[in-house]
């Protein structure tokens, strides 16, 4: 928990930094301009597109938590975790997340490693959700092609493999004759059986199109930003903001950065610039907002929870599988 808890604030810190990077290249008074101007009416609606994201995403999490075997959590006790990962996405690496599996080994007793699988189907389905977003975009803006092929290639080359039965379980059999993995090999088991059960078709494609509707409504939110910051409305744009949103996240997933800040806002307010012709401060101002709306509400969300249950943050003796991760 020591570790996590520096992790945490290191990332915090490194927000607070490219907050103030940004900040800095935007020029804080046509910031301050563009946030007079800004029609503060819409905010409601921008936060409201945000929580409807997070409502389609915790159905998808707690559709692929009653997938896993043995865990029968009921949806309040689903939610109280779910939204309490949301501030652990800003861990370095996003390796806070594993907690989450933790907090499900406490709550039903199913191991962790396969509660981490949820953690990684959430993952894999907003990838392929969001690159299923950015088709239009790509085609619209061939540049972009060679990012967007990488990345949809290699979500749904895990996917496949992760079905190659055969070929993973040589792989743990001979995992369980080298001394130095043996003691790891029961929990890689878990691992691969939670994630070949959950990235199995049906639920795979169940995955995407929760995932599909939630990330659209944000892409929906950062289209309100723009036409609150006096962007002409219009199908165009509203297009442009939903490719936006979605390939610059693919971005900052990619850098493995905390939360892919850094990485996200600066493609995020390169491709405002490029694609809408915005210039460079009214772009990082809608980036900021954007930022604000999405990934700190959500952050907020989760503060607010932990705040609620401290005994998160000081979980009680887990089950004895979880002593030897």
């Amino acid at each position: 928990m020591r570790d996590f808890r520096r992790n945490l604030l290191i990332g915090l810190l490194f927000g607070a930094l490219v907050v103030a990077a940004m900040t800095l290249i935007g020029d804080l008074r046509q910031i301050t301009s563009d946030l007079l101007k800004f029609q503060w009416g819409l905010l409601p609606l921008i936060l409201g597109a945000s929580l409807v994201n997070f409502c389609l995403r915790f159905a998808k999490w707690h559709y692929f938590v009653r997938l896993t075997e043995h865990a029968d959590l009921a949806w309040r006790e689903s939610a109280r975790v779910f939204l309490a990962g949301f501030p652990l996405v800003v861990t370095p690496g996003k390796i806070g997340e594993v907690l989450k599996g933790v907090w499900l080994n406490q709550a039903t007793g199913i191991p962790v490693a396969r509660g981490v699988t949820v953690v990684l189907a959430e993952r894999i389905s907003d990838g392929l959700a969001m690159t299923l977003l950015s088709v239009v975009g790509v085609i619209a803006f061939p540049r972009y092609w060679p990012a967007f092929a990488v990345a949809g290639s290699a979500l749904v080359a895990a996917v496949v493999i992760f079905q190659l039965r055969p070929l993973a379980l040589q792989v743990l059999a001979g995992v369980r004759r080298l001394p130095w993995l043996r003691g790891f090999a029961g929990h890689l088991e878990e691992f691969y059986l939670g994630s070949s059960v959950l990235l199995r078709p049906k639920a795979t494609l169940v995955g995407i199109a929760l995932g599909t509707l939630g990330w659209l409504a944000e892409g929906i939110g950062t289209y309100l930003v723009l036409v609150g910051l006096g962007v002409p409305p219009g199908i165009e744009a509203l297009s442009t903001c939903v490719f936006i949103y979605s390939f610059s996240t693919i971005v900052g997933t990619l850098s493995a950065l905390p939360g892919g800040l850094g990485a996200t806002e600066a493609s995020m307010a390169g491709m405002l610039s490029a694609l809408l012709r915005l210039d460079r401060g009214l772009a990082v101002t809608a980036t900021l907002l954007l930022r604000f709306a999405t990934l700190w509400f959500a952050v907020a969300i989760g503060l607010a929870v932990w705040s609620q249950s401290p005994a998160l943050l000081l979980p009680a003796k887990a089950s004895p599988e979880m002593d030897t991760l």
